[in-house]
């Protein structure tokens, strides 16, 4: 009982009530007691006053000016994207119109040789019989190994058609006799470039999209036949075999390609006929 008792007659410690007192000589509030430094405190509390109180009206006075640069900036850029616009239709204008008259140039001059050049120079479209031949990723592309034609030197094989594929397929078109080759519309010629830009596969720098349509003129059923038959065409066997690709191929009564979109000349000289004299 007598521990209850001296519980109930003590219960706050000693330490807290020592500091209890203590506190209550000192004062409770922690704000200065000496006029200067009173006067300090106001005076910081005044300066932080007028600085929020200024920076707010800066603030509202530069809101409308910042507003204005910003909208001239947008209509600077627009109004420059429009230019860019009207800049690029003239040129392609100007493209399509030089490229036209050099079709009609070769057309025109020369005998069945210059027909001929045109031809497989892509600067004239073109309509024959020939063969249709869709390529296409894996339904689901998985990863491969690297035992099979698509060797990559380390990097994982999947069920995507890559660049060097595409490559292998039109060389061997070509190769089994076609004429005139074009994928997905854009007709190729012996300068066109078929490379990747990351997982984009670009013919003369324009990127196509999956599924990639091949058409060929030639001698619909022999070039099929001649196509499935080469080394290009087994490699394309095994790409579906292998790795997923999906292929279809199918002779077709007439296929038309576009002319090349772009012709580019880079020398011309006369032909030489005698001593002294050119024609």
């Amino acid at each position: 009982m007598s521990l209850l008792n001296n519980v109930i007659d003590h219960s706050l410690d000693d330490g807290y009530a020592e500091a209890a007192a203590r506190r209550g000589v000192e004062g409770r509030s922690g704000l200065p007691r000496t006029l200067r430094a009173k006067l300090g405190l106001a005076g910081g509390l005044v300066l932080a006053g007028l600085v929020v109180t200024v920076g707010a009206a800066q603030a509202r006075v530069s809101a409308p000016t910042i507003a204005k640069e910003k909208q001239e900036l947008i209509e600077r850029i627009e109004s420059g994207g429009r230019e860019a616009d009207k800049l690029q239709d003239n040129v392609d204008e100007l493209r399509a119109s030089v490229e036209e008259k050099q079709r009609k140039a070769l057309e025109k001059h020369g005998d069945e040789r210059g027909r001929t050049t045109a031809l497989l120079s892509g600067a004239v479209p073109v309509k024959g019989p020939g063969i249709k031949l869709v390529v296409d990723d894996a339904k689901d592309a998985g990863s491969g190994n690297h035992d099979g034609p698509r060797n990559s030197n380390g990097f994982s094989d999947t069920g995507r058609i890559r660049d060097r594929d595409l490559q292998r397929v039109v060389n061997g078109l070509w190769e089994s006799g076609a004429e005139a080759v074009s994928v997905n519309g854009q007709r190729l010629t012996s300068r066109s470039a078929i490379r990747a830009a990351g997982d984009a596969i670009l013919v003369d720098n324009k990127p196509l999209v999956p599924p990639y349509t091949l058409l060929a003129v030639g001698q619909g059923q022999k070039l099929s036949r001649t196509f499935q038959d080469s080394v290009d065409g087994q490699y394309l066997y095994v790409l579906h075999k292998d790795y997923g690709a999906r292929t279809s191929i199918s002779v077709q009564d007439e296929v038309r390609l576009p002319a090349a979109p772009s012709l580019i000349v880079r020398t011309a000289k006369p032909v030489q006929t005698g001593k002294g004299s050119t024609s």
